[in-house]
């Protein structure tokens, strides 16, 4: 229920005692919902004289916009690059996998692949609502086949494919329709490839870079927002050649152009230093992804992506047989933890919006999704202790349309190692999950959200409850 007699009906649900994240801050208010809308409380009451038809205290916990996931490529077992007939089962699965995991909107991510997978593949994923049945699509993200060969990474180079003559027609020829699709990885020194750029962004299709800084540059002023994955499948960072990093503090951009980056912080792909860097040079812009395989979710050994085997060592997934990096085996959560220690000056704030807000802004859904300001989309993932879900699973379910969440201490995620800060730290006497030193009341902490050593801090500063100054 989206509006209308409907929605007002519909029961109203208050969340109390909590801290919500909205404006930049956390604040202690209560949220209020109903039909799959936030509710501005001082409306409902003076203006329908309604009050909440039930309350729901949240413990403490922090609420939080869902997480949204631009660069997925499958997990769970599930690889959306194989042409199989089972595709929409398998995105619902991952759909469903993910929430536990704080995301509630996700882009289905596609690698290099020949034509005929693309055909196959791109009907079977439709834009999608989200709910207690799964995360939301909003379109895919097919990064490649276009890309250049010095900056492939881990796509299979036999299946690279470069603009003919008629540029856009074969971008259609290869791809099919772009009906379902909100993302294009290409790469920008390919000939032709400003108007394809121009085509696509016509389209309102989102157009995502791998290039170096003058090819970049050029392509911003065509109508490029994104660059995929900072850092890797790049060209390494000189001074009198900065590659596509030096986009973030580039003159060369067109006036109100907001570039975004997205960022892979699962303590494998980026040093931590390079992701200070990054944040500090253009904070506003930074998107975490997961860049998450299929083995996500899964142990070692070979698994598919694409074209491709897939080797699991660890915390690491390689193109078999090299020493490759190959996506991400690390849930979102476990981003945003890493990221916010990995950064040191960053906030609890900043870190929830590059992996809520910041995405929508890229995306242009800023006003439904990646907030918890009146009117936009509520709702979330599976209630704590639901079917198939653990305990803490770090869930608050609500009817509606996925867009937010809120995270317990115990928030689930994979085991770390030593290159992931967010170790497998426990209270004494407790089998719950990570805990942050010196708060001797992690009831509010977001899953360990917090630098060791201190308590968590909202934006004036102040420790929150039961923290350490």
């Amino acid at each position: 229920m989206r509006g209308g007699q409907g929605a007002v009906r519909a029961p109203v649900l208050q969340f109390t005692n909590c801290r919500i994240l909205r404006g930049r801050a956390l604040l202690w208010e209560d949220l209020w919902v109903r039909g799959g809308r936030i509710l501005d409380p001082e409306k409902l009451f003076f203006e329908e004289r309604r009050v909440a038809d039930e309350q729901r205290d949240c413990g403490g916990c922090i609420l939080a916009p869902g997480f949204i996931d631009v660069q997925i490529n499958g997990g769970f077992g599930v690889d959306f690059s194989q042409a199989t007939e089972g595709v929409g089962s398998g995105v619902a699965l991952v759909a469903r996998r993910i929430l536990s995991h704080g995301v509630t909107s996700f882009c289905p991510t596609l690698v290099t692949s020949p034509p005929e997978v693309y055909h196959k593949v791109l009907p079977q994923i439709p834009v999608k609502s989200g709910g207690p049945h799964g995360a939301g699509v909003l379109g895919v993200h097919l990064e490649g086949p276009f890309i250049s060969r010095e900056k492939r990474g881990a796509h299979p180079e036999a299946h690279l494919r470069s603009f003919e003559a008629n540029a856009f027609h074969d971008v259609l020829d290869t791809y099919g329709s772009l009906d379902n699709v909100r993302i294009v990885t290409l790469a920008p020194e390919l000939g032709r490839s400003h108007e394809v750029i121009q085509a696509l962004t016509a389209r309102g299709i989102c157009v995502s870079l791998v290039a170096d800084l003058q090819a970049a540059e050029e392509a911003v002023q065509s109508g490029a927002t994104f660059i995929t994955h900072l850092f890797n499948a790049m060209l390494p960072f000189h001074h009198r050649d900065p590659g596509i990093v030096g986009l973030l503090t580039s003159d060369r951009l067109p006036r109100g152009r907001h570039i975004f980056y997205g960022m892979i912080a699962d303590g494998m792909h980026t040093n931590p230093a390079a992701l200070r860097i990054a944040h500090r040079a253009h904070p506003q812009g930074l998107v975490l992804v997961t860049d998450a395989v299929p083995a996500l979710g899964l142990g070692n050994g070979r698994h598919t992506l694409g074209q491709q085997e897939v080797e699991v060592d660890g915390l690491t997934a390689y193109v078999a047989g090299t020493q490759t990096l190959s996506g991400s085996i690390a849930p979102m959560d476990v981003c945003v933890r890493h990221f916010l220690q990995a950064t040191a000056g960053c906030s609890v704030e900043s870190a929830l919006e590059a992996a809520s807000l910041h995405p929508a802004q890229l995306l242009g859904l800023e006003k439904r999704k990646g907030t918890l300001d009146f009117g936009a989309d509520a709702g979330q993932g599976p209630t704590q202790g639901g079917p198939g879900q653990p305990e803490d699973a770090g869930v608050l379910g609500v009817p509606g349309q996925t867009s937010w969440c809120s995270m317990t201490p115990s928030m689930s995620g994979p085991p770390t190692s030593q290159a992931s800060w967010c170790g497998r730290r426990r209270r004494p006497g407790s089998d719950r999950g990570p805990w942050l030193e010196r708060t001797p009341s992690p009831s509010w902490t977001l899953s360990g959200l917090g630098r060791r050593g201190a308590g968590l801090r909202g934006a004036s500063g102040s420790p929150a409850p039961g923290g350490q100054p």
